[in-house]
């Protein structure tokens, strides 16, 4: 499996490029916001004889889907995403104006339903669709166990989490997330965040801050 990372929009969102042998590819959180980035997408995925056959999202937030309107007109693919997150592309043009960012709306059609569905087929690999509510009601991370990568979306950064206080964020429900879903994965498994670098398990166990409060029992997140 390979794995490229372009970053896009005002808000630095992580869009990923997976594939394999097969040259079959999915995008993660398109979020390419105008032409320009758009082209650099689409040189990318032209320049290494790719054919994208779905886009993805690990959740619903205007940043991370500014770019799927274009990637599924000009590939002819459908969307992934948890029905749980409807609400928010809905209202995505509205959410990025709050933001000063103007937005096309974008489609509202979820062809593959993550709430439901236990995997992403693409070439000969598979991403395993991991429900972690807490960021929104509807986010997921997909994880591919044979080379021990995960993207999280905007669940876990490096030494962070993302924001509960946005509509349908619940702190209790990250954490429960990424204690019980995430960490069991194993110390050595990746992680490929929505912003901001990459780490692994291992190290958010011993200096994401938010991690270590609960781990030591300073912090009830249950409650």
């Amino acid at each position: 499996m390979k794995i490229a990372r372009l970053s896009f929009n005002p808000l630095q969102v992580n869009t990923y490029i997976v594939w394999d042998e097969s040259l079959e590819a999915v995008v993660i959180d398109a979020a390419a916001s105008n032409e320009r980035e758009n082209e650099v997408l689409d040189k990318f995925i032209a320049d290494h004889g790719l054919k994208v056959v779905c886009a993805v999202n690990t959740h619903g937030h205007f940043d991370h889907v500014m770019g799927i309107k274009h990637l599924c007109e000009k590939y002819g693919v459908g969307l992934a995403l948890s029905s749980k997150d409807r609400f928010l592309l809905e209202n995505a043009a509205s959410s990025a104006m709050m933001f000063g960012i103007r937005m096309e709306d974008v489609p509202q059609n979820i062809e593959l339903d993550l709430a439901e569905a236990e995997s992403i087929k693409f070439g000969n690999s598979e991403l395993k669709v991991i429900p972690t509510p807490g960021h929104t009601p509807g986010h997921v991370v997909l994880y591919a166990p044979e080379a021990k990568v995960l993207f999280t979306g905007d669940t876990l950064f490096r030494e962070s989490i993302g924001r509960t206080d946005l509509p349908g964020g619940d702190y209790s429900w990250i954490m429960r997330s990424i204690l019980e879903q995430i960490m069991p994965l194993g110390d050595d498994v990746k992680i490929y965040p929505g912003h901001g670098e990459m780490s692994d398990i291992g190290h958010e166990s011993m200096y994401n801050p938010f991690v270590v409060e609960v781990l030591n029992n300073e912090v009830n997140y249950k409650n």
